[in-house]
């Protein structure tokens, strides 16, 4: 595999440091995985990374023939996993599920971040997750198109709610405010499961989200979908547009893959990613994922750096259009 690296991005002076070679297999060493293998997970039971993981995990057990447990480590917008990960032996039987937040959004939050970006491994992407722009019914918008000219004309008088400051769903919001030059007020909670809440009683007008928190109240006419923050369609909901058709380029959906340390053993790190692989192109997998709003998207090391490389740009953009700065 090539040299890949994370370039410089981030705001108020923060930068991703290039990450490291990925080792060769070191000779000697038994055959991996000789015993369990942890993945850990920075959010409760029940989220998406974590649903994520459950599903890719259990068809891994399969094909590594050696238990995958799944570990919730919660805290500190993933800063608790990440210890944990960077405290465990580089041998590639404690990974980290998580989405790219911990390499392209955490390193524009915190001046004092605790841990160094170079030293955290992209070893596989596992999917997309695109987030839906909903509207309370009361909002006067059938679509995305008039929703826009309805923001246009009543410049201050919407508001949106989001999971957080710099929570995926707000930067969202806020890239899709500057790409279009509108004036809407921000309302953060405490994750997605007071945001959504807000949202259907009409405490706020807009919300991005997962597509499993809102499409039972999208079914039951609750809230408007309206779009996708993804740069296409997505196949849960085709007919609703990708907000790249209203503003060229916009993908702020983000990606969830798997982890390790930067110097996780080469051999663990090509047998992880031969089999992630293989597992992602299994139609029951696929369809797994599909039915909680993910899509399968199997890439290797130097293909998931990549991604992550573009996502950060994308994601310091909006941070810088929010007028966040690093704390």
């Amino acid at each position: 595999m090539r040299s890949a690296g994370l370039r410089a991005l981030g705001i108020a002076g923060l930068a991703f440091l290039a990450a490291p070679l990925i080792p060769l297999p070191v000779l000697g060493q038994g055959a991996y995985p000789s015993q369990a293998v942890k993945m850990m997970v920075p959010n409760p039971a029940g989220g998406l990374p974590d649903t994520v993981a459950r599903i890719v995990g259990k068809r891994l057990q399969e094909r590594l023939g050696q238990p995958v447990v799944i570990e919730n480590r919660p805290g500190a917008n993933g800063r608790v996993a990440v210890a944990a990960l960077l405290a465990a032996p580089g041998d590639g039987y404690t990974l980290l599920v998580t989405d790219g937040a911990i390499l392209t959004i955490n390193p524009l939050l915190y001046a004092n971040l605790a841990y160094n970006p170079k030293d955290i491994l992209p070893i596989a992407m596992l999917a997309r997750a695109p987030m839906f722009l909903a509207a309370n019914p009361k909002v006067p918008a059938a679509s995305l198109a008039e929703l826009i000219a309805y923001a246009k004309a009543h410049p201050g008088q919407i508001n949106y709610g989001s999971g957080g400051i710099a929570s995926t769903h707000h930067l969202s919001m806020e890239a899709f405010a500057a790409g279009l030059k509108l004036d809407m007020k921000h309302v953060p909670f405490k994750g997605t499961g007071e945001a959504v809440p807000a949202l259907l009683g009409g405490h706020i007008d807009l919300l991005f989200s997962a597509y499993p928190s809102l499409a039972g109240a999208a079914e039951g006419g609750q809230v408007k979908l309206l779009a996708t923050n993804g740069l296409h369609r997505s196949k849960q909901a085709p007919n609703l547009p990708a907000l790249s058709e209203v503003i060229p380029g916009f993908d702020l959906a983000p990606t969830i893959g798997v982890f390790g340390r930067a110097d996780t053993a080469g051999a663990a790190v090509h047998r992880l990613v031969a089999e992630v692989l293989a597992a992602l192109k299994e139609p029951e997998v696929i369809q797994q994922l599909a039915v909680v709003g993910v899509e399968a998207a199997g890439a290797g090391a130097d293909e998931y750096v990549s991604a992550l490389e573009a996502e950060g740009r994308r994601m310091s953009a909006a941070a810088e259009a929010a007028g966040l700065k690093a704390k």
